[in-house]
């Protein structure tokens, strides 16, 4: 392995050395095994932060029932909330709802939103863009039904994190090209922009910092196998961002994807978008979904109150 940066924060340093002991190599199992893996060491759900209401439900996708978990928070609103549909990380091949259940509890509770979670279809067996549709769908479900949960439905942000961050991404493309719904902004997180291995941050970061480059080409392979020049598959294939909702880019410093997400934030800022952008330097990736890590809740209430920013404009 090839040795990590000395200046790292301790705790960062060690958290590392744990994900990278400890997670497995994806390149060696098939998709189920490697979900099972997963899900096999995730902890138990905490139910925290508590919310006024957490409602499982599904609604009709388009390749069949698709689950969804929508999060009120406490405390009475002078109005309808903003709302946050959310797509969870995991390469496009794992992770669900109740992996990201903490995650999305402390945005809805921070951000003061609905947040909306969305079980879309996983890869290999469903390739791109299934993600992308299941969560356009979500969307439209949402601007319909979401004000019998006190949502506004003309306050709709679609967020994600990694894979999830790729899916809020181009879903914003597709909401464009479409039509409609309108979105009043666009929430990407660590997000998988590109699948360029060439890129600063992965030359950098590829190896040893838990999410390296071999990783990410199996988890592009899953999903787009032989890659992919369609903008709702890779975002950053899109001819033009003219038009898009307002965004908010996330990326960390240690992260292989991060150079592409720059990128990405400095596209859509030349083409007339409003961005707001910011880097976590020393963090890697995933690390909000880290909540022990000494430096997460700091982190957490930066990309907290760049949200509740960004749908605070009207």
């Amino acid at each position: 392995m090839a040795a990590r940066r000395t200046d790292l924060h301790p705790d960062v340093e060690a958290m590392l050395a744990t994900l990278e002991a400890g997670f497995p190599d994806v390149t060696q199992y098939d998709a189920p095994e490697l979900r099972e893996l997963i899900l096999s060491r995730r902890g138990a759900l905490t139910h925290e932060p508590d919310m006024r209401s957490v409602v499982d439900l599904t609604i009709a996708g388009p390749g069949g029932e698709l689950p969804l978990r929508i999060y009120v928070p406490h405390d009475d609103a002078e109005g309808p909330r903003p709302v946050i549909v959310f797509a969870h990380g995991g390469g496009f091949v794992f992770c669900n709802l109740d992996t990201h259940d903490e995650l999305c509890r402390s945005m809805a509770h921070a951000v003061d939103a609905v947040v909306v979670s969305v079980d879309y279809r996983l890869a290999p067996e469903h390739r791109a863009p299934a993600a992308m549709e299941d969560m356009y769908a979500a969307v439209q479900w949402t601007v319909d039904e979401i004000g019998s949960y006190g949502g506004d439905p003309a306050r709709i942000a679609v967020a994600g994190d990694s894979a999830g961050g790729n899916l809020a991404a181009t879903v914003s493309l597709a909401a464009r090209e479409r039509g409609g719904p309108h979105l009043a902004a666009q929430i990407l997180i660590y997000a998988v922009i590109d699948d360029d291995f060439e890129t600063e941050s992965y030359r950098r970061y590829g190896v040893g910092y838990y999410n390296n480059t071999s990783a990410m080409r199996w988890y592009w392979e899953q999903y787009a196998p032989g890659g992919s020049n369609d903008m709702y598959v890779i975002p950053a294939r899109a001819e033009t961002l003219a038009g898009l909702p307002p965004a908010v880019v996330i990326t960390a410093e240690l992260d292989p994807p991060c150079s592409a997400g720059e990128a990405y934030a400095d596209r859509l800022a030349a083409e007339g978008v409003p961005v707001t952008e910011h880097r976590f330097d020393g963090l890697f990736h995933g690390f909000l979904t880290f909540p022990s890590l000494s430096l997460a809740g700091e982190a957490r209430k930066k990309v907290w109150d760049m949200m509740r920013e960004v749908l605070a404009r009207p």
